[in-house]
């Protein structure tokens, strides 16, 4: 029995995912960083283990009615952890934030600056006091009823609607439509509708045309559509929506932002006439602080607002020394995670993933908990090497206000700054799951097994820097007049046939750069459009035709649902089904690929639908999951788990890792390919079914960079990455840039986004962009080779990497 004042977190026979009966002691009031390589067991110890076990006891607390109102993690496999105090999880979000979110609202200074005005804001006279919500764009009394609270209207016209007026709507005149079988729809509703889908659309009396493209009406219509020879299709309601409608309600509304940036091309965007862009209600306008208003303080750098409520509120009344002295001790954290130059209104999709994280870490400091555990997810991820320097502040500053720090992290300067280290390993998967070392870092020296060891003692660890011959450049791509975001009239060049690495401090203009404008410039070439999105964004763009392909892969999920699997993405499973259909028993049966797939009926298992588990209703509960009561989580019916390939159920099967498949599938060329890429790129632990929904960011990239490596490559193709190392061991980084500089020895052009300097040392060409962040970036500040930036005057990326090349 343990003393209620024992100072360590003790954990027993913890058997989370691939963990493999734990045991480890870890001391309170510390920061204590997990490491191990990607897929060791390090998430499933601090996150599945330790944070899910915290949580179920609170809940435990909780009454059954306000149980139903939040999302419970499941109680951990483990045996017994004693110890444990309360604890707050900040994991990386990687979920696309809406057009209306923004600085102000994921921090909650919004909220504050809206008090501010309401209690202590100058009114004009006979004006009453408004409440806080006036002065929000995102409610109802406060929104600008012309724009409702956009701040921009944005309209369309029959030439962006329809570029081509000699096809005909059956032939796609209207380009602002959707694909596919929602396009077909509304085509058939038109030619329900008794309208000529066939005759040029220049042709169409004009009356038709604007009813076709702007009215407001919808009307519902009984739709008969052509019968395809064997297939059945009966007649079905179809309502209309004009083609201004799906315009405007796609981007308002879809959270897709290949939708939102196809819509975005069929609109013109100008300020609100009523508002003036400023989003609010005139009343709410009339109101000021320190003279300004409340979009003008908004408006503002969090440096520059800072200085003017000290100001304000100096000498002011109670009420604002209070709301401006919160306010301000709000704006400091945030200035001190070096993100001062983000004003309020700034909108969260064009924030980088380095700031959204440290954003939401300063919410939590501002917080004022003591004695719990934070539970961080890599909040190294995504940030320049000069940033990572304010982080260990803030972490510090975490654990000196009485908490205990629980870091699962790969960056080696963040371990190095530990005060204890647990080290999960030795490799991934059903090769991990054991703790290496827990003890102070420098304990680590004497694990010889451990993977992490190497690379936080060793000066020479890394061999990311190539071993091939640095070739001179096929062409280049250059950009000239860049205007996007921060990115103010910048000319760049970017060398083809070669490795580049784009640098710079977080919000310096890479990604916008990079992932945005050269993307988009590519992207528009492909498609045959001229213009199009990203050529808005640069004056002129040359050497475009070198390119015959281009291949972005980010880090987004492969697949929202558990539907969605390693499998499926690779297209490994259609493989796998057909060779299952080639059996005898199959055969005998008269089983085609179909029979196999858990997304169709025929072979899945009809209680679950595929899925594996069911939803459980409790009374005064939340609903849980179970596992399916009839197929016990296999997904299949009986029948069809009575075929076997080689002694293995297609259940089975998808229970195989990368590693044991290949094995398994050895001299199959359908299934070979996928998997040998898969494990080219360091991926031989995941399971073949595993749902996308549990795969990490760093992971879904790799299946991604896998998917393409498998295909046969034709012409020249530059790959677009952007931070591909985020989430992974240095370890699984020397495995992924093995890969990259591979594909650039076989000649295509790699443009990668990176922070981690030892892939910088290694690349060919670095661009830096900065200096600062936000309005203080946007800039060339350096290009050439890597010793050439190392060297450059003015550069916050040059000493770090001066650093990695004389390692």
């Amino acid at each position: 029995m343990y003393s209620p004042h024992d100072p360590y977190v003790r954990v027993r026979g913890a058997r989370e995912h691939n963990l493999k009966n734990v045991r480890v002691d870890i001391p309170r009031d510390t920061l204590t960083v997990f490491t191990g390589v990607s897929g060791s067991g390090k998430s499933s110890l601090a996150f599945g283990t330790i944070y899910a076990e915290a949580q179920r006891r609170y809940f435990e607390s909780v009454a059954p009615y306000a149980r139903r109102l939040i999302h419970q993690v499941g109680a951990p496999a483990v045996g017994e952890i004693t110890g444990l105090p309360p604890a707050v999880s900040l994991e990386q979000r990687r979920s696309a934030p809406g057009a209306r979110s923004s600085v102000g609202t994921v921090t909650t200074l919004s909220n504050s600056l809206r008090m501010l005005f309401s209690r202590a804001g100058d009114y004009p006279p006979g004006a009453g006091r408004l409440d806080s919500d006036s002065f929000s764009p995102n409610t109802a009394v406060g929104a600008c009823p012309e724009c409702h609270g956009l701040g921009r209207i944005h309209r369309t016209d029959e030439e962006l609607l329809v570029p081509d007026p000699s096809l005909s709507i059956r032939e796609g005149a209207i380009a602002a439509w959707p694909g596919a079988w929602q396009g077909k729809n509304l085509r058939d509703v038109l030619d329900a509708l008794g309208h000529d889908v066939d005759r040029p659309w220049r042709e169409l009396p004009a009356k038709d045309r604007e009813w076709i493209l702007f009215t407001d009406e919808q009307p519902v219509v009984t739709v008969h559509p052509v019968r395809d020879a064997g297939r059945i299709q009966r007649p079905y309601q179809g309502t209309y929506m004009s083609a201004r409608r799906y315009v405007l309600h796609t981007f308002a509304d879809t959270r897709s932002r290949a939708l939102r940036a196809k819509a975005e091309r069929f609109l013109t965007s100008a300020p609100c006439p009523v508002c003036g862009g400023s989003r609010l209600r005139p009343e709410a306008m009339a109101v000021t602080f320190a003279g300004r208003t409340i979009a003008e303080l908004a408006g503002l750098p969090l440096s520059a607002l800072a200085e003017v409520l000290s100001g304000a509120g100096a000498g002011g009344e109670e009420t604002a020394r209070v709301l401006t002295g919160d306010l301000l001790a709000r704006i400091g954290t945030v200035t001190e995670l070096g993100l001062g130059y983000l004003s309020l209104d700034r909108t969260a999709p064009t924030l980088s993933s380095g700031e959204l994280q440290r954003l939401r870490l300063a919410t939590q400091l501002r917080s004022g908990l003591f004695g719990v555990v934070y539970v961080l997810d890599e909040p190294s991820a995504g940030l320049h090497p000069a940033d990572t320097e304010a982080l260990l502040g803030v972490l510090g500053r975490l654990k000196e206000a009485g908490n205990s720090v629980f870091v699962v992290e790969h960056q080696m300067d963040v371990v190095r700054r530990a005060d204890w280290l647990v080290d999960v390993g030795p490799l991934a998967g059903e090769h991990g799951g054991r703790v290496l070392h827990s003890g102070p870092p420098e304990g680590l020296a004497q694990v010889p097994e451990s993977a992490t060891r190497r690379f936080l003692f060793e000066e020479d660890a890394r061999d990311t820097v190539r071993e091939r011959e640095t070739g001179a450049p096929t062409g280049w791509i250059r950009l000239t007049g860049v205007e996007r975001h921060n990115v103010r009239g910048v000319d760049a060049a970017f060398p083809l046939g070669v490795f580049t690495a784009v640098t710079g401090v977080s919000g310096s203009g890479k990604s916008t750069l990079v992932g945005q404008v050269l993307a988009g410039v590519l992207a528009d070439r492909q498609a045959g459009e001229d213009p199009g999105p990203g050529e808005r964004y640069c004056a002129a763009a040359t050497g475009l035709e070198a390119v015959d392909r281009l291949v972005q892969v980010d880090q987004k999920p492969i697949g929202r649902t558990p539907r969605s699997n390693l499998a499926t993405y690779t297209g490994l499973f259609d493989a796998v089904r057909k060779l299952f259909a080639r059996t005898e028993t199959a055969r005998e049966r008269g089983y085609g690929a179909g029979r196999f797939s858990f997304n169709v009926s025929g072979g899945r298992c009809e209680t679950c639908q595929g899925e594996g588990f069911v939803s459980v209703e409790l009374l005064f509960l939340p609903s849980t999951y179970a596992p399916c009561p009839d197929c016990h989580g296999a997904r299949y019916n009986p029948e069809t788990l009575e075929v076997t390939l080689d002694g293995l159920t297609i259940a089975q099967v998808l229970d195989l890792t990368v590693e044991s498949a290949a094995s398994f599938f050895a001299g199959t060329p359908a299934a070979e390919r996928a998997l040998t890429t898969l494990l080219d790129v360091g991926l031989g632990y995941l399971r073949l079914g595993q749902p996308a929904t549990e795969l990490s960011g760093g992971e879904a990239q790799r299946i991604k960079l896998a998917a393409e490596l498998q295909r046969t490559r034709r012409g020249h193709t530059l790959y677009l990455l952007d931070e591909p190392t985020t989430g992974l061991h240095p370890a699984d980084v020397e495995v992924l840039m093995r890969q990259l500089h591979s594909l650039v020895d076989a000649g295509s052009t790699v443009v990668v986004v990176e922070h981690d300097m030892a892939v910088v040392a290694g690349a060919d060409q670095v661009i830096d962009l900065g200096p600062e962040g936000g309005d203080r970036g946007g800039r060339i500040v350096a290009s050439g080779t890597p010793a050439e930036v190392a060297g450059a005057a003015g550069s916050r990326t040059a000493p770090y990497l001066a650093k990695a090349l004389r390692r």
